[in-house]
C-alpha cells in the first residue's frame, strides 16, 4: 500500500484504502476491538506516515468501545468492525445483526447511563445509521489530525 508524494504542503494522497475489520463475538473481546483500533492508528503513523494526533487516537478508541459495546449488548451474534482511512479520517464501521436502529436520546444531564451515541456522535465528523438486508450498519468518520493552527478537528459545523 504505497503513498502518492507530497508536494507543496498538500496532504499525502492514498493510493489504495488502508483498512482492517474483524468480528467480535463476546463481551470480553470490546477490550480487543479498543486495542484493535489502536494498533490500526499506530499502523497508519509508523507504515503510512500519516499524523493522528492523540485526541483522534483516544477518539476513535471510545467510538469502538461504545460501537461495539452496544452491538454486543443488544444484538445476538457476532458483530462486525471495521476501520478504514478516508479523506483525512477514520471511518469505523460496525455491523450487527440486529435490525432495531438505536434510540438516541436527546442530551440529559439528570440521567444515569446511555449517554454512550450521545458522546459517540458529539465528537464525530458524521454519524450514519442504516438498516442493511440483514442487521444494520453504523458509521461514523473521526478527523485523524487536528488543524495545525491548534483547534481541535471535529464536527463540521
Amino acid at each position: 500500500m504505497g503513498l502518492a508524494g507530497q508536494s507543496e504542503g498538500r496532504p499525502l494522497l492514498m493510493e489504495r484504502p488502508v483498512s482492517a475489520s474483524a468480528a467480535f463475538e463476546g463481551s470480553a473481546e470490546i477490550a480487543a476491538a479498543r486495542g484493535m483500533a489502536r494498533d490500526f492508528l499506530q499502523s497508519l503513523q509508523a507504515v503510512h506516515g500519516l499524523p493522528v494526533s492523540k485526541r483522534a487516537m483516544g477518539i476513535v478508541q471510545l467510538v469502538v468501545s461504545e460501537l461495539v459495546t452496544n452491538a454486543r449488548k443488544y444484538a445476538p451474534g457476532p458483530c462486525l468492525l471495521t476501520l478504514e482511512v478516508s479523506e483525512g479520517t477514520v471511518e469505523v464501521t460496525v455491523w450487527d445483526s440486529s435490525t432495531t436502529l438505536p434510540t438516541i436520546l436527546a442530551p440529559d444531564p439528570g440521567r444515569v447511563g446511555q449517554h454512550g451515541l450521545e458522546i459517540v456522535m458529539a465528537v464525530c465528523r458524521s454519524f450514519e445509521m442504516h438498516r442493511e438486508p440483514v442487521g444494520k450498519r453504523i458509521r461514523t468518520a473521526v478527523v485523524l489530525a487536528d488543524d495545525p493552527g491548534g483547534d481541535a478537528a471535529g464536527q463540521v459545523v
